[in-house]
């Protein structure tokens, strides 16, 4: 009877163990969704977590920063970056290490420092509105219900793969393990289910990802409706677009995508927007693996190289 308690109890304690390291790790405490009828989904509102030793701070209006005021004091220079998981970082990315942190610490050093009234230098404010698979239509909608927060320069940084996306969706949240809408009971519970368990296909889902027609058409007006409400609220949009990892090197983009690149190219002269390909700027770089995570994000290095280009482009325009 003593042996059986003995290993109960010895059992209850790795499990207490496995737990706690789990939850040091991040786990048991995952970023939440929510629904939203016209944006699809957004990342909850005020959060504040940590993941691999990774700080994520999701504000008010569900943007990966601190809180900020729907208007910009005239001594901020501010700047909107629009986007999905490469621009948000995910729970790889400690918040220091975005992109909108990097291009916000550059434009800091970088723009005069002229004195303001009261005698302190402009301050500079780059709002980071993202999730992961958002694509154009989401990020419209993201505008179209938020505003542009009075900011004088928009980015929209998509990637190739956003060209081609679907029509924002909200079938995934809750149902979809990288999209919950509320804590696991366990650290533990959430391992298992990312790493051990299979995905539960969700039928809606699969539906909504075989949508047909022109897609890359579909997409492109969005980001004209994006111009022209940026336009509106006396802003200027800046297109920027990153490569996957199978683009770059010697075997280039596939028929399909060099046919969308050039539509986009086309589509940004005809509107005037000024436009920033990465695929040419990653070619050039030595190593162009080692700015990604994987084969579409990008990480702290490639983020340096993405905010570094986008604080020239942002500095010529301001």
């Amino acid at each position: 009877m003593k042996l059986v308690l003995i290993i109960v109890l010895a059992g209850v304690g790795l499990l207490l163990l496995v737990e706690m390291g789990l939850r040091f790790l991040g786990f048991g405490n995952p970023l939440l969704y929510i629904a939203d009828e016209q944006i699809g989904y957004l990342i909850a509102p005020n959060q504040q977590v940590k993941r691999f030793g990774n700080r994520i701070v999701i504000n008010q209006y569900s943007m990966r920063g601190t809180n900020v005021s729907s208007q910009r004091s005239p001594s901020t220079v501010r700047l909107f970056l629009l986007g999905d998981s490469v621009a948000n970082g995910g729970w790889w990315t400690d918040q220091a290490e975005t992109v909108s942190e990097r291009l916000r610490e550059k434009l800091q050093a970088q723009l005069p420092r002229a004195a303001t009234q009261t005698g302190t230098p402009q301050a500079v404010e780059v709002l980071n509105a993202s999730a992961n698979s958002w694509g154009p239509r989401n990020e419209l909608a993201y505008l179209q219900k938020f505003g542009t927060f009075d900011a004088q320069v928009v980015v929209l940084l998509i990637n190739t793969d956003d060209l081609f996306a679907t029509a924002p969706t909200s079938v995934q949240v809750g149902r979809d393990r990288n999209y919950p809408d509320r804590q696991p009971p366990f650290a533990l519970a959430e391992a298992v289910s990312r790493y051990l368990l299979k995905p539960v296909p969700i039928p809606e889902l699969e539906v909504i990802q075989a949508e047909g027609g022109d897609r890359v058409g579909i997409n492109l007006d969005a980001i004209s409706k994006i111009n022209a409400l940026v336009r509106q609220n006396n802003g200027k949009l800046v297109l920027a677009m990153t490569p996957l990892v199978r683009e770059l090197g010697a075997s280039g983009p596939r028929d399909y995508e060099v046919k969308a690149r050039q539509r986009l190219k086309d589509f940004a002269a005809d509107e005037t927007i000024p436009y920033m390909d990465f695929l040419p700027i990653f070619n050039q770089v030595g190593n162009f693996k080692s700015l990604y995570r994987d084969h579409i994000h990008l990480n702290p290095q490639g983020n340096q190289q993405v905010s570094q280009h986008l604080a020239e482009i942002v500095r010529s325009l301001l």
